[in-house]
């Protein structure tokens, strides 16, 4: 048998940030048209090495070999130019201009004489469509990006990293916002990509995807490379152990309380939009997990930021605690101890360049204002610490920029933030996406103690045996109907799919309480 010649390979990379050793002498071979994962808890410095390797970061000590020759990049042109492109876990697209520029920014098609160049935009759209036609991908080369789904760009930027020609393909999360039929039209361009002598580098926390894609798995914790498996010796069980140094035998913590009297009724909710959610009823009890399911495109999220007065409505009424209330604005929302974890943690959840400690108070200003009008910032810094150690928040300090944090310790400041304002009701949309296992697991640690003090919980979730392993209840919903209740003793994947693509509201709304 052939050995298959490597492509690249990262000896001893080492990179220190302030108070953090993120890379410890990682090395890493990575063979032409493979695919090789990386796996590891948040913080295991899975994305650091990618961004080393992509001229994002420096590495202190260390050296990067490429087709047999050392490499030093100090920016992510020069990867591009040598050969490695990269699909970033956190997406900048720029939404005010349209696909086709957004795909072949910075490598405009030009025609013209020496000074005088002009874009050539007729060019741009035909090696666009041409593009879009190997890749089997239906896009308007000329809408903007305003208009599209977070999966229609997280595809766009799929193949804006496959039209580099590039000799490696660094994939970072590259299906957390993908439905299943997305995910399957990936994994057939990753195997065209492999057929074409691509290496791929693919980095996920969703196991399945893993076992079913990659060729070779290197796990990393703590920085540290732990080994490099064939992909095919490997189980969800002995990644796990491998990821976190321990075995979690049950990835859902065991429950025992039992929901109350009804704390919220959510009845005939309708959007102005004909196309989003209509007529949708259901019932939150005290100290319940109600999961949300649906396919990309059921309009959850729409659903659930009108019940939180982000979005109109054209009909409908809340009633909390049996008193009708008009939610017109998350102002009323919180005022009525409402809170809600939205989708996009890194666009409409953090603020970046602010600290830990911004991101935790700023919900809860007012209770540090002191008698004069002034800010009382000890007593502010005093709950951060406490919200730190309580939740476990991996944090040089409660001034470190939360941009500088994992997805997963990112995830937990806007917990606490909301925690923060002590609300009897919590939105959670994809609460742990993005997140590797260890860290999933103490997300739902917090949800089960929430519910255990009986506080509502309203959980969004694609994963389906997230839902499964949480729910009280599950409600269904497809193309802005809610399809089906289900309890969570008799939820099935099968049922909830097949409500899933079910277009009609259920007969019985009580079906819902």
């Amino acid at each position: 048998m052939t050995e298959i010649p490597n492509v690249l390979e990262l000896r001893g990379i080492t990179k220190r940030f302030p108070g953090v050793l993120a890379l410890d002498d990682v090395s890493l071979t990575i063979r032409r048209g493979s695919v090789h994962a990386l796996m590891g808890e948040n913080g295991a410095g899975k994305s650091t090495l990618m961004k080393c390797l992509f001229g994002i970061y420096r590495p202190d000590a260390g050296t990067i070999v490429l087709d047999g020759k050392p490499i030093e990049f100090s920016n992510s042109k020069q990867a591009i130019d040598a050969g490695i492109s990269m699909i970033h876990q956190e997406l900048h697209p720029i939404l005010h201009r349209s696909v086709m520029e957004n795909l072949w920014l910075g490598r405009y098609p030009t025609y013209g004489v020496g000074p005088l160049q002009f874009v050539d935009h007729k060019k741009m759209r035909l090696d666009t469509l041409q593009l879009f036609k190997e890749l089997q991908l239906e896009l308007d080369p000329d809408i903007w990006l305003t208009n599209l789904s977070v999966s229609k760009i997280q595809s766009l930027e799929i193949a804006k990293a496959v039209s580099y020609n590039s000799k490696v393909i660094i994939m970072d999360e590259p299906t957390s916002s993908l439905s299943e039929a997305e995910v399957a039209h990936l994994f057939r361009v990753i195997k065209k990509l492999k057929a074409d002598g691509v290496a791929v580098i693919y980095i996920s926390h969703k196991m399945e995807e893993i076992l079913q894609i990659a060729d070779e798995v290197t796990i990393m914790r703590d920085g540290r490379r732990v080994g490099t498996y064939p992909a095919h010796e490997l189980s969800t069980n002995s990644i796990i152990k491998l990821m976190v140094g321990r075995d979690l035998t049950n990835r859902f913590p065991q429950r025992s309380s039992v929901p109350g009297e009804v704390l919220m009724r959510v009845e005939n909710f309708s959007s102005p939009n004909p196309k989003s959610f209509q007529g949708v009823s259901f019932d939150l009890r005290r100290g319940e997990i109600l999961g949300v399911s649906g396919l990309v495109g059921a309009q959850r999220t729409e659903l659930m930021e009108a019940i939180f007065g982000i979005r109109p409505i054209d009909q409908g009424t809340i009633t909390l605690k049996g008193q009708t209330k008009k939610i017109n604005h998350p102002y009323d929302a919180k005022k009525n101890k409402m809170a809600l974890l939205t989708e996009e943690r890194r666009a409409t959840g953090i603020f970046p360049i602010l600290s830990v400690s911004d991101n935790t108070l700023i919900a809860r200003w007012e209770r540090y204002v002191n008698s004069l009008g002034v800010l009382d910032l000890k007593k502010g810094e005093e709950d951060v610490e406490k919200s730190i150690q309580s939740l476990r928040i991996k944090t040089p300090s409660s001034r470190t920029p939360i941009q500088d944090l994992s997805g997963g310790n990112q995830q937990k400041v806007v917990f606490s933030r909301w925690l923060m304002t002590e609300p009897d009701i919590l939105i959670l949309d994809e609460p742990t996406r993005g997140i590797d296992v260890g860290a999933k697991f103490e997300i739902y640690t917090l949800i089960i103690e929430l519910v255990k003090r009986g506080k509502g919980i309203i959980m969004i979730s694609s994963e389906l045996p997230e839902i499964l392993g949480m729910s009280d209840r599950v409600i269904v919903m497809c193309e802005g109907r809610l399809t089906g209740c289900i309890p969570g003793e008799e939820a099935t994947q099968e049922l909830i799919m097949q409500l899933s693509t079910k277009f009609a509201v259920i007969g019985d709304m009580n079906d819902a309480r």
